[in-house]
């Protein structure tokens, strides 16, 4: 073929794929029925068919059709407001299904006043099979509720059950299939990031579907029959936004969206900062949308660049509420660097029990030389269902087929009464101990902890002043909150340096002037109960140089309060990325894991029995004004297994992205589980970059993967830190790699200890100091005994970072420590 033949077929082929994209969705299942209609009714170019259809199946108690005396022009689907179908009674609609998959499934409601039935007073349920789509509903206004279920059998059911003394009714009903790539499996997750895996089960309720900029998009112009609404309802601040409309730009390509995803009439507008390309602008767009607490959410962005003229002009950050779901996001980056292509992205909200409020912004990026603008075109926001499979309370399901578990559920519920009687009565006791407890001064949710056996002391007995506590306070007692409050400036917000799961960490200075970070915690939380008891435990029976420190704790006023000494230079996460701090050398990062790998090794071997910390990452390593490491934080810490056994069978908890796969899978931990996720934050070292970052391509999001793909190729140089680039000696990062890629390994019987690991980083700190000539065999672990300082004695080191020489023991490893440069982790980024 000539080469011009070769242009016409390479054009041909690109027009034939662009009107496959462009073609919209012929469901396979489609019925539209206008309830309590004796004839079809025409909207669009759709038609929905007489109530009285052979297509659908619909038993109930009678025949009630119900039309409006007066015309209803509530909307452009008015017509399907004349009639009603009122169910005085159980009632299920059974709909054969010809393509098992997602499904809308549309319910139209408009009340109005027939004969003895006022359908503003009517209360009922929905239900299908598997799920509580509506609980207790009622409707004053008209109102269209959008739901997708996976149906997997060859029918589906609609149940609608009414209230007690009451009925239901219908105006309107779609049942129709939608395209298989709509709903994905997965989603990206955030506090904690990682990926949410189950959507196919899941059945969704659309709360929000917003066109940014533009104006209401009707199911006629949508290839799926959607409806798109304007978003400036929901704007918090309408100053801070302006609109742009740009249609005709709009390309949907490979790996973007599709017509089906959003049309163009979404992706072709959009809402944007109002930064008059102001460099000083410094401010996000937010919308604000009503949620029901109890429920985790799907939120779906629509984005497309029709606002620049180039590509790299525009980068900015995406919020829902606090959390950065996507940072400095370009989205003609993530399609080939194809501007104005249509591009989508999903996030699972975690479960709130409390909030019913949902905000989403965008907002200016931090990169520099980026004129600060911000685009959103489209947002979908979808209930998911909770735990009993519903979307609306905890309204049974109605099928008949699940009867026999319904007077199972009864039998259950009755037996479940009983024990509830027993275990108030439990609890009345619990109750009563607690409340004297109280009275002595103690929690009133949980009992105070011996941590240094034998019984906490009173406070008379250890401050004579009642008030000034200094760091030559004796570890191990209780330290009074009067005191801790005057440390803190009575919790004053200001001196607030961290806010985590366990709850607040503020900066404090006590009477001696030694500075001390205080984690206040929520008594009422029972893993943070758990995790403040393990802390204290664990941090009174061990010291060495690289683990932190506790000075005390507070027990008093129903309160949880670690005081540990205050470490300058913050977390090693907040060195290598998102803290503006300076960049570290390759020296100080090779020091710092040699450190960390110290206090790691003393943790499995300082004991008869290991302590595994279970939560090693890049947030728990600590660093005082000299960058010396600390490992933090032991609140999930277990100790390790007996002599006889050979690993702890015990729930699965950590942070994403540092987890050991066979612990994830197996449930059984092991101090190499520590191993792979101490390999996880070196190549967090080396990258500098988060381990779990949703908003890079695919292959790059999980940073483990990988980096192990570029060391495995023997390339790793081609990912390191920037800042790194031709200060690392090769040899020295090719130990390293190696380190990495053997705790990183599938099996922990085939990961190295931590003894092992903590030999190779030392000698990758002396290939990179030193240069041995015409070594063979520079590379092999069997160097390190020649190379490398003998480290039995290893909690002791010297200023150059090495293991140092010495006869004395170094169980306790006190001497020579400031305790003023320790503190534990507090700063909680990453979720467990």
């Amino acid at each position: 073929m000539s080469d011009r033949g070769l242009k016409i077929f390479t054009c041909a082929l690109s027009i034939l794929s662009l009107a496959s994209l462009c073609c919209g969705f012929n469901p396979v299942d489609n019925y539209l029925i206008d309830c309590g209609s004796s004839s079809d009714t025409t909207v669009g170019d759709r038609v929905f068919l007489a109530d009285n259809s052979t297509s659908n199946s619909l038993s109930t108690p009678k025949n009630i059709f119900a039309r409006a005396s007066t015309s209803v022009t509530s909307s452009d689907y008015s017509l399907l407001y004349q009639t009603a179908r009122i169910l005085d009674g159980t009632s299920k609609y059974t709909f054969s299904i010809q393509q098992p998959g997602r499904h809308w499934i549309r319910f139209y409601f408009y009340p109005f006043v027939y004969d003895s039935y006022n359908m503003n007073r009517a209360i009922f349920h929905v239900s299908t099979q598997d799920h509580v789509l509506l609980s207790n509903f009622s409707v004053n206004s008209n109102v269209v509720k959008e739901f997708s279920v996976n149906v997997t059998s060859t029918s589906l059911e609609i149940i609608f059950t009414p209230s007690s003394n009451s009925f239901a009714f219908l105006n309107a009903l779609e049942v129709v299939s939608i395209p298989d790539a709509l709903i994905t499996d997965d989603a990206s997750t955030f506090d904690p990031l990682g990926t949410f895996q189950g959507l196919f089960s899941q059945a969704l309720e659309t709360v929000f579907r917003v066109n940014m900029g533009g104006p209401t998009i009707l199911p006629e112009n949508d290839t799926l029959g959607r409806t798109w609404v304007p978003d400036q309802d929901f704007l918090i601040n309408e100053n801070f936004a302006t609109n742009i409309s740009k249609i005709s730009a709009v390309k949907y390509v490979e790996g973007g969206a599709t017509p089906d995803i959003a049309p163009n009439a979404v992706y072709g507008t959009a809402t944007v900062m109002k930064s008059g390309d102001d460099p000083r602008s410094n401010f996000n767009v937010t919308w604000q949308f009503n949620v029901d607490p109890g429920f985790q959410y799907l939120v779906r962005f629509h984005f497309c660049d029709i606002l620049s003229k180039a590509l790299n002009e525009l980068y900015f950050e995406v919020y829902i509420d606090s959390s950065i779901v996507a940072k400095d996001l370009d989205p003609s980056i993530l399609l080939q660097n194809i501007l104005a292509g249509a591009l989508y992205m999903d996030f699972v909200t975690p479960l709130n029990d409390s909030k019913n409020k949902l905000r989403v912004s965008i907002g200016p990026s931090s990169i520099p030389n980026v004129l600060p603008n911000a685009i959103l075109n489209g947002l979908e926001i979808m209930k998911m269902n909770n735990s009993l499979g519903s979307l609306s309370g905890s309204a049974p399901l109605l099928s008949d087929s699940r009867s026999k578990k319904n007077v199972g559920m009864i039998v259950g519920l009755t037996a479940g009464a009983v024990i509830a009687v027993v275990v108030a009565a439990i609890m009345f006791m619990f109750c009563r101990k607690r409340k004297k407890l109280a009275h002595q001064g103690h929690s009133k949710t949980w009992i105070p902890l011996p941590v240094s056996g034998g019984n906490s002391p009173t406070v008379g007995s250890k401050y004579s002043n009642g008030t000034t506590v200094s760091v030559n306070s004796n570890l191990g007692y209780c330290i009074p909150f009067v005191a801790v409050q005057e440390a803190t400036n009575n919790f004053d917000e200001a001196w607030v340096i961290g806010i985590g799961g366990f709850g607040k960490v503020y900066k404090g200075v006590l009477n001696d002037s030694t500075k001390v970070a205080v984690k206040r915690g929520n008594p009422r939380s029972q893993q943070g109960l758990a995790e403040f008891q393990t802390e204290i435990e664990m941090l009174s029976q061990f010291r060495h140089r690289h683990l932190v420190s506790l000075i005390g704790y507070c027990d008093e006023k129903n309160e949880m309060i670690l005081i540990y000494e205050y470490m300058e230079n913050g977390t090693l996460k907040g060195h290598l990325y998102g803290a503006g701090r300076p960049s570290l050398s390759w020296k100080e990062r090779l020091e710092i894991c040699i450190g960390a790998a110290r206090g790691l090794h003393y943790l499995h071997t300082g004991y008869a029995k290991a302590v595994i910390h279970r939560d090693v990452k890049s947030a728990n390593i600590l660093l005082d004004e000299n960058l010396m490491a600390k490992v933090a934080d032991f609140g999930l810490s277990k100790t390790g297994p007996e002599i006889d056994q050979t690993h702890v069978s015990t729930a699965v908890k950590g942070s994403f992205g540092y987890l050991d796969p066979e612990y994830f899978r197996r449930q059984q931990l092991t101090e190499k589980s520590d191993v792979y996720s101490f390999g996880v934050v070196l190549f967090e070292v080396l990258c500098a970059r988060p381990v779990i970052d949703p908003t890079l391509p695919r292959e790059m999001v999980n940073l483990a993967e990988w980096a192990m793909k570029w060391q495995k190729k023997g390339q790793l140089e081609q990912i390191i830190d920037p800042t790194l680039g031709g200060k690392i000696r090769p040899d020295s990062l090719r130990k390293f790699g190696e380190t990495a890629e053997k705790c990183l390994a599938d099996f922990g019987v085939d990961r190295p200890s931590m003894g092992d690991v903590l030999w190779n980083l030392e000698y990758a700190l002396q290939l990179q100091e030193v240069v041995v000539p015409g070594d063979p065999e520079e590379n092999s672990t069997n160097m390190i005994g020649e190379l490398s300082p003998k480290i039995n004695n290893f909690s002791h080191v010297d200023n150059s970072g090495l293991a140092a020489q010495s006869e004395t023991s170094s169980v306790d490893d006190l001497s020579g420590v400031s305790m003023s440069k320790v503190f534990s982790q507090l700063v909680k980024s990453e979720g467990r």
